[in-house]
């Protein structure tokens, strides 16, 4: 590692972030990872379409000359929204990354191109598989359950990645790997209720995971085989997140809380239009960013106040 990008590891982690830089020759890598998949049955085809499609592993227009990747970690808490219905309260969590996503990107963006303009290079963004960036650059690992564990963050996190025309002469690219105390832990796949955590192979079965169904459009309906007793966010899931040994130091850690009123809840399972919502429900939704969810929350909450939705 050059002395700047040791600098620049060492400004990052003032922020408490994790980071590491690599070169963008292993792009090709990345895109063969993802691809591959696909190629050998190993994707679901409609998942990959919605999912994985806009990927793009070339560097950006806008910054022709780039040759490093800068991949960062950031410690990020679950939010809370509490739901009241018929004379009932519900808390409901979100996971790490949902609330303030953009916000959480665009400030580390911000940052990166502070330290490194003043060195004379700059940043772009990119669009790019994170968890697989993260894992094949060296400080991250991959849970059993598939996602991207950082010493001292557990999954917690938010990943961010930005090209820059830094030169990256070294780095740490490796193959992906599973971190060894899965090796023998099967908690996680026990936990999934849907069995989107496979026992005869790594890559998850993304196409059951609870995740994919509750993020898509509003009007797809939840499949018949799922069980409305296994959701358990208003968005995106935690069961095999809860159960993980690296995540038990960060469970109780809640950031953003908003309380919704009976008649706010009543207007979200209709699936109000914006305009019908009060100022103020609408910025408890802003705070918790669930204002793009708008479509999917009568769908999502519905299976905690309606036993009729499925």
């Amino acid at each position: 590692m050059n002395r700047f990008m040791e600098k620049l590891s060492l400004q990052l982690a003032e922020h408490y972030y994790a980071s590491m830089v690599v070169s963008t020759r292993h792009l090709p890598e990345l895109q063969e990872d993802i691809e591959g998949s696909l190629k050998q049955g190993l994707l679901d085809e409609d998942f990959f379409q919605e999912r994985l499609a806009w990927f793009k592993f070339k560097v950006p227009e806008s910054l022709p000359e780039a040759q490093s990747l800068i991949v960062v970690a950031v410690p990020r808490p679950q939010s809370q929204a509490v739901f009241t219905w018929n004379g009932r309260s519900q808390a409901l969590i979100l996971p790490p990354t949902y609330t303030a996503y953009d916000e959480t990107t665009k400030k580390v963006q911000v940052l990166l191109a502070e330290i490194l303009e003043r060195e004379g290079y700059k940043v772009a963004s990119t669009a790019l598989p994170l968890k697989l960036l993260s894992v094949r650059s060296g400080f991250a690992e991959y849970g059993r359950n598939n996602i991207s564990y950082v010493s001292g963050m557990g999954s917690f996190l938010q990943l961010v990645a930005a090209y820059s025309d830094m030169p990256c002469e070294k780095d740490q690219w490796r193959e992906a790997k599973m971190m060894k105390s899965c090796q023998e832990c099967q908690l996680c796949r026990q936990a999934c209720p849907t069995g989107a955590i496979p026992s005869d192979r790594f890559l998850l079965r993304a196409e059951r995971c609870i995740v994919y169904h509750n993020e898509r459009k509003g009007d797809i309906p939840f499949p018949e085989w799922m069980d409305p007793a296994w959701h358990n966010c208003v968005v995106g899931c935690l069961h095999c997140q809860r159960v993980c040994p690296h995540n038990r130091s960060f469970l109780q850690w809640i950031g953003e809380r908003e309380e919704f009123t009976e008649k706010e809840t009543e207007l979200l399972l209709e699936g109000a239009s914006r305009d019908r919502l009060s100022t103020e429900t609408l910025r408890k939704l802003k705070n918790l960013s669930l204002i793009d969810y708008l479509d999917k929350l009568p769908r999502n909450l519905g299976v905690f106040f309606r036993k009729d939705v499925r």
